[in-house]
């Protein structure tokens, strides 16, 4: 019969604490459902029963979650369940190291920082290294961040020109037979990109810096001839390049330019012949240094709470939670045993 514990813990600043127990005591239900605690709140002490596993990381989310709001940072329910899942995964990590490193600040003063232990990572080797791949399933931040830290780059003048670019392979669909021109057909593909812009930058800066050639957003194929200087270059749904293609973007870089390449392995639309650029780029690239290898999981899911269960559920599918391909060496592998999304809404 498991022994259940009880831990009292008592917060000074009234206005902080209503902040930290959500409005109606939401953020203290996350915690509840999530954590498999009791909570019992009296004023400004709140009280944990449960086991010592689950008062343990309940006490830590809520001692840390405090620490984020005197250090000036709005917690909301999501944070909330990204908080228990980094803790769960690593009970030694500092929410204020993750949460308030501020990668860029939208037009709507929205603060764009990362979620997880991964996508810290992931933002600190962007930052440490010219060539960033970043692998994992749709959710977790890849690109939107990767977007957020060229715009950033672009903003403090350590580049001049942001080129965003997408392989345009049909997933199930058939690009001739979509109606107008060229331009017209590869937008949809393109849509994504401009939608992280847009979320950063406003619709009328980002028109404007289309127009001044600031910003470019692509087909791969029109890379090709080209040399990048300056720039800030990402490659979106890199699972869909061939390895004439990966190889064709990774030779574009030029002085003072760095480039981040996504994608999610699992998801590769090239026909049954064709070897994906990515999967091939992990094998032949992972000891180069200068080239940083990112990985992510379904824990780093930043979407709607239920994107988290079906990522898992697809993987439970197929017998196995591990990537069909090469694992790269520096690749971060954490594995979070709670679903920290239960109940939450997703806030950024």
């Amino acid at each position: 019969m498991m022994t259940e514990t009880t831990e009292e813990l008592s917060f000074n600043d009234n206005a902080l604490v209503g902040q930290l127990y959500g409005e109606l005591n939401r953020n203290l239900a996350i915690i509840e459902e999530t954590s498999g605690v009791g909570i019992q709140v009296r004023g400004t002490t709140v009280t944990l029963k449960g086991s010592e596993a689950e008062v343990a990381l309940a006490a830590s989310a809520l001692r840390k979650l405090y620490e984020l709001l005197r250090s000036g940072y709005p917690v909301y329910p999501a944070d909330v369940a990204y908080a228990l899942r980094v803790l769960a995964a690593s009970p030694k990590a500092v929410l204020t190291d993750i949460f308030l490193d501020k990668v860029y600040i939208t037009a709507e003063q929205k603060v764009i920082s990362p979620k997880s232990l991964n996508q810290k990572t992931y933002i600190d080797a962007i930052r440490r290294h010219d060539v960033v791949f970043a692998i994992g399933p749709a959710g977790t931040g890849k690109t939107y961040l990767a977007v957020a830290m060229a715009v950033a780059a672009y903003v403090n003048r350590r580049v001049k020109s942001i080129i965003l670019a997408r392989p345009a392979v049909e997933a199930g669909e058939r690009l001739g037979f979509l109606p107008g021109d060229l331009a017209e057909k590869v937008n949809p593909y393109l849509r994504p990109l401009h939608d992280a812009l847009n979320d950063l930058l406003g619709p009328g800066k980002v028109a404007q810096l289309l127009d001044e050639g600031v910003i470019e957003i692509a087909p791969l194929a029109f890379m090709r001839g080209r040399t990048l200087n300056d720039a800030f270059v990402i490659l979106d749904e890199a699972q869909n390049t061939t390895s004439e293609q990966m190889k064709m973007f990774l030779t574009r870089l030029g002085f003072n330019s760095q480039a981040v390449i996504t994608g999610d392995v699992t998801q590769v639309d090239l026909p049954p012949e064709k070897k994906s650029g990515l999967v091939e780029a992990q094998r032949i690239l992972k000891q180069v240094k200068g080239i940083s290898f990112c990985e992510f999981s379904d824990a780093d899911v930043v979407r709607h709470p239920l994107v988290q269960k079906i990522i898992v559920a697809y993987q439970q599918a197929t017998g196995s939670k591990k990537r069909p391909a090469t694992r790269p060496a520096s690749a971060s592998r954490r594995k979070s045993g709670q679903d920290a999304t239960t109940a939450t809404r997703q806030e950024s």
